[in-house]
């Protein structure tokens, strides 16, 4: 060896343990950037551990608002408001028979509840046009307190998750080599779960107002027709009273002569 090389070796020896730490945080896989191929899946993975219940409430949202879509458009298709006119005048009429013929078998929510109705008239119309209606209202409100908790539950989530992400980013302060990426790691984990939460409380908001909305439209629609349901058919009774009564004393007078 010579004088040279013996004066170069020991420079070499002591800069390489100061290069090393540099490349470690490139080389360390758990501060790596994930890098799939695709953007989303990526910040997926940047959004850590609490990015998977917020899956799980995104894809519950998706398939609860994908079945009320169905459910009311069904049931728009099975509307049929020149039946409930039929029904409403052959009780105008008096022919109660007809009425409930018309409304027998129909999928008209209204028409079911007029059916039930003039069914039980004699034991009691009142109590028998609530149970349906509430059997009804029942119906078109399913899964509303499914929607209204995951409109709640998304953005606590990802409040959940913007302090997971900031705790993970205070942890590497002390050490100095690997606070920067370790601190913008954390920093976008917080971001990547916050904006995940937001926007599924905003996608599941928008469909819960509509529902609720039409949930009212339609108990509205079957207080309007239980009431004038009630108020024909007391009419129609009240008429047949007077019929009666009327027929009676002429009838008693004939036989006295």
């Amino acid at each position: 060896m010579t004088p040279l090389t013996a004066a170069i070796t020991p420079a070499t020896a002591v800069a390489s343990p100061v290069a090393s730490p540099a490349a470690s945080p490139a080389a360390n896989p758990m501060h790596a950037e994930p890098n799939t191929g695709n953007a989303l899946v990526d910040n997926f993975i940047k959004g850590g551990y609490i990015m998977w219940p917020i899956l799980l409430v995104s894809i519950t949202a998706i398939a609860v608002v994908l079945e009320r879509i169905f459910w009311w458009l069904f049931r728009w298709m099975r509307r049929d408001p020149k039946r409930i006119e039929k029904v409403f005048t052959a009780i105008e009429t008096g022919d109660i028979a007809e009425a409930s013929r018309l409304s027998r078998g129909s999928r008209d929510p209204v028409l079911r509840m007029m059916w039930n109705g003039l069914n039980h008239q004699h034991a009691s119309l009142q109590g028998a046009l609530q149970v349906a209606a509430g059997i009804e209202i029942k119906r078109a409100g399913r899964f509303l307190v499914v929607m209204d908790t995951l409109v709640t539950l998304a953005p606590l989530l990802g409040l959940l998750g913007t302090i997971t992400g900031l705790m993970k980013s205070f942890s590497f302060l002390g050490n100095e080599e690997l606070a920067v990426t370790a601190v913008t790691g954390g920093i976008a984990e917080a971001l990547i779960a916050t904006a995940a939460g937001l926007g599924i409380a905003i996608f599941a908001l928008i469909p819960f107002n509509f529902f609720t909305s039409r949930v009212s439209n339609l108990e509205f629609e079957l207080q309007t027709a239980a009431t004038n349901l009630e108020v024909m058919l007391e009419a129609h009774n009240k008429a047949r009273e007077i019929e009666i009564p009327g027929t009676t004393p002429s009838s008693a007078t004939r036989s006295s002569i």
